[in-house]
């Protein structure tokens, strides 16, 4: 299930080959002649009723007699320090059924001594009891398991192919996941790195699979944890529909199958390469507001598979699983991708563009309205949002910071229109992420820098945006209808009677054009 880079399908077919001596029963001394390190992770369940996991990793072929193993503090897709460490217990370490020294060299480091060469054993406990999509958690009813909080790594061998076998399932539960299964095996799955084994959570249980689809060939798939009743045969249509306008935009799916993993109400959603965990209830989907609200965010979620998991910020990869990977540019990862989903859902024809313009509105009138506006930039609240949050400062400093995902896609407004109007409605902001993903992703298999970001919005606008990206580092108040005029449109600015904020809403101008009405319904998809 699995995308891989052209490194990563390498380290694929060197897994397998490192498992097979494994699995077939090969002794370990043959598999440490091959001086090729082996990582094999064991997880079951024998206390649910306390939420905890317990964990086995055996290693061999190693050929250092110290060795350092860390628990990751966050995840990639949720900027903020988890600290999964303090939820391990009973760290032990054993060779030939001996205790070996562990030392803690910090709070979520251990140190081990072994015998170069010798198999050894590594067991601890997870306490997972709070119920969030960057949290495991572990009932017994079910069980979801963020494989940062429960598999150590070595930081040297980052890029060390790694096996999970999970263990003591109940009769009829299923496993949900984006790892690739062993062939021939139950439960067990491999991960050619540790990049693609932290991306890939694991939900397992009574688990209800709705009718997969396929968009050009490529299967899709919407598993989850007590969904709930609705509408399931216009639930996947509709779902279809976002990932085919989803796709329209970038021209190219690359991965071999994608999963929507849903794990219940209240939990959030991150996106990952091939599938994306998300807070699901369908509940309400009977109600069309709440499936336009459930689409929204399934298509934000489903487009950052695109937008930031590839094309993607040069700092966020290779990933510093300790101290986490800070950015500039969480607005072009976020911001635009909440820009987009509201284009993916009109463009796939399930909202009018009355609700476009109410979804844009909300996030310009919580933005404009937000004293944060004349205190902190684009830039400065993607960076900081590893101590302030991805909505800004709370307490005492609310008012000295914004959230990316309000003035991320007002910019991101304001730079589509920027792009059309500089090129004639040629050229737009697609052209920029199309453009990002097959020269950055594709070619140069890397992320972009701030200053590329701006260079290739200027490569499509042929034309310096300076004035426009001074919305982006500086906190100089944005002129929408020097841009918007340009497609008809207007914001309107009044003032809210009984909250006294001032209101701001879309108008289509009286006098346009026929250029501008072209405009409009180039943009708008019509």
């Amino acid at each position: 299930m699995n995308y891989l880079s052209a490194q990563n399908r390498k380290g694929n077919l060197f897994v397998f080959l490192i498992l097979s001596f494994v699995f077939l029963g090969i002794a370990p001394s043959a598999v440490s002649q091959t001086k090729s390190p082996v990582l094999q992770y064991v997880v079951s369940m024998p206390n649910t009723e306390n939420h905890y996991f317990h964990v086995e990793l055996y290693c061999s072929g190693w050929q250092e007699e110290t060795i350092d193993f860390k628990m990751p503090n966050w995840m990639p897709g949720y900027y903020q320090l988890m600290n999964y460490s303090k939820m391990v217990e009973n760290f032990t370490a054993k060779v030939d059924n001996k205790n070996l020294a562990v030392k803690k060299l910090n709070e979520n480091s251990w140190q081990i001594k072994t015998s170069k060469n010798k198999p050894f054993t590594l067991s601890y406990d997870v306490k997972a009891d709070k119920q969030f999509v960057a949290n495991s958690y572990l009932d017994a009813s079910h069980a979801y398991i963020i494989p940062n909080s429960l598999f150590v790594y070595i930081n040297e061998h980052l890029n060390t192919p790694v096996s999970v076998k999970i263990e003591g399932i109940k009769k009829g539960f299923k496993i949900a996941t984006g790892l690739e299964p062993i062939a021939g095996k139950t439960n067990e799955f491999i991960a050619p790195d540790f990049d693609v084994l932290y991306d890939c959570p694991l939900l397992i249980g009574d688990l209800e699979e709705l009718p997969s689809f396929k968009v050009n060939g490529i299967e899709h798939r919407f598993i989850g944890y007590k969904i709930g009743d609705f509408d399931k045969v216009k639930f996947i249509d509709n779902l279809k529909k976002v990932v085919e306008s989803a796709v329209a935009i970038i021209g190219d799916i690359p991965y071999k199958q994608y999963t929507f993993i849903g794990i219940g109400p209240r939990q959030g959603g991150i996106e990952h390469l091939n599938n994306t965990t998300v807070s699901f209830d369908g509940s309400d989907l009977d109600k069309p507001e709440a499936m336009n609200r459930m689409m929204s965010f399934l298509a934000h979620e489903y487009f950052h598979h695109y937008n930031v998991k590839r094309i993607r910020p040069f700092e966020l990869g290779p990933f510093d699983y300790d101290k986490g990977s800070k950015t500039n540019l969480l607005w072009v990862s976020e911001g635009l991708s909440v820009y987009y989903e509201y284009l993916i859902v009109k463009r796939a024809g399930l909202v009018n563009e009355q609700t476009l313009f109410q979804n844009l509105e909300s996030g310009i009138n919580a933005f404009e309205n937000s004293p944060g506006r004349a205190f902190q930039s684009l830039t400065q609240a993607s960076f900081e949002t590893w101590s302030d949050g991805p909505f800004g400062k709370q307490g005492e400093n609310v008012d000295k910071s914004i959230s990316y995902y309000e003035k991320g896609p007002a910019v991101g407004l304001v730079l589509d229109f920027a792009i059309r109007k500089a090129t004639q409605n040629q050229k737009s902001l697609d052209d920029v992420m199309r453009f990002l993903y097959w020269e950055y992703y594709k070619k140069m298999q890397r992320g972009f820098t701030d200053a590329e970001f701006q260079e290739s919005c200027e490569k499509m606008a042929g034309c310096s945006l300076k004035n426009v990206f001074e919305y982006v580092y500086t906190t100089k108040p944005i002129d929408y209808n020097n841009y918007l005029k340009y497609a008809d449109l207007e914001l309107k600015e009044d003032l809210d009677p009984v909250s006294k904020n001032r209101k701001f809403s879309f108008q289509i101008l009286q006098s346009s054009t026929d250029d501008q009405r072209k405009v409009l319904r180039s943009w708008l998809e019509k």
